[in-house]
């Protein structure tokens, strides 16, 4: 009895050593964004989070409807009302968006299933992203209603006294606003905290920054160039100049851009549990 010994150079040894050797193909970029969105819903507690920018936006409008004098009853206000829940929800999704793969342990399943980790950060920014901007459009429409609303039930005429230039840069305000949660996200990787983070940033830090304005001449002239908060409230009032948008971009980068790539290398080669 004679023993066949094959050659590992043969054609049907190497296809086969080929074929063992081809990994799965890659997840498309779509789909993975896909799977953020959905998960940003599939929480109860993302699911109200996503229900309150319309609860939200109701309530502002209904009372504003209810409270406010006759002749105050335009879409500027309107869309001042509703804005300000927004610039709170938007930056809890941010946040959100990048904590819950350490807060609820799923990042050990995400990070298996997409060892890539920056396509999968990749992938809950533009969810994130998605969600800010849909959000807004929604605000739009609910503002709308309500100034029609309120024509209707005082006998005015509606006053759109809100160009799109302005409804604009509102949109941007508030997707800054979300980024920014999305950068505390990703730096502190832990929901409580960087909410916390996020309060401190917003509600501690401004009044601070400006007694200090007030009270040193040289920090007034240096404040719009390093405080963030305040470069972007030119936004909200629906018009920037040159030397805005600059001041803006010099914040930006020391507040948001370069904490942002210091978070990115640390979820990089940070260990997932």
């Amino acid at each position: 009895m004679s023993t066949t010994v094959l050659d590992p150079t043969t054609p049907d040894t190497a296809t086969h050593a080929a074929r063992a050797r081809t990994s799965s193909a890659r997840i498309p970029l779509t789909r993975v964004i896909g799977v953020e969105l959905r998960k940003m819903f599939d929480t109860r507690s993302g699911f109200w989070l996503m229900a309150s920018i319309v609860i939200t936006s109701v309530l502002a409008t209904a009372a504003l409807i209810v409270f406010a004098p006759d002749d105050a009853l335009t879409f500027d206000n309107f869309a001042a009302a509703i804005g300000a829940p927004m610039t709170v929800i938007l930056p809890m999704i941010g946040i959100l968006a990048v904590t819950s793969e350490w807060s609820q342990r799923s990042g050990l399943t995400t990070f298996t299933l997409i060892p890539h980790r920056g396509r999968v950060l990749g992938a809950k920014l533009v969810g994130a992203l998605v969600v800010g901007v849909v959000a807004m459009f929604v605000a739009l429409v609910v503002g709308t209603l309500g100034t029609l609303l309120g024509s209707a039930v005082t006998g005015l005429d509606p006053v759109w006294n809100a160009t799109v230039t302005e409804f604009a840069l509102i949109v941007l305000g508030s997707v800054l606003g979300m980024l920014f949660g999305f950068m505390l996200g990703v730096v502190i990787r832990n929901s409580a905290g960087a909410i916390v983070a996020y309060f401190v940033y917003t509600l501690v830090l401004p009044p601070l920054l400006g007694l200090l304005a007030a009270n040193q001449q040289w920090f007034a002239d240096l404040q719009p160039w390093v405080d963030y908060s305040f470069a972007q409230m030119p936004l909200f009032e629906g018009s920037m100049s040159s030397e805005q948008w600059q001041q803006l971009a010099v914040s930006g980068t020391l507040w948001f851009l370069v904490p942002l790539a210091v978070g990115l290398v640390l979820v990089r080669r940070a260990e997932v549990k």
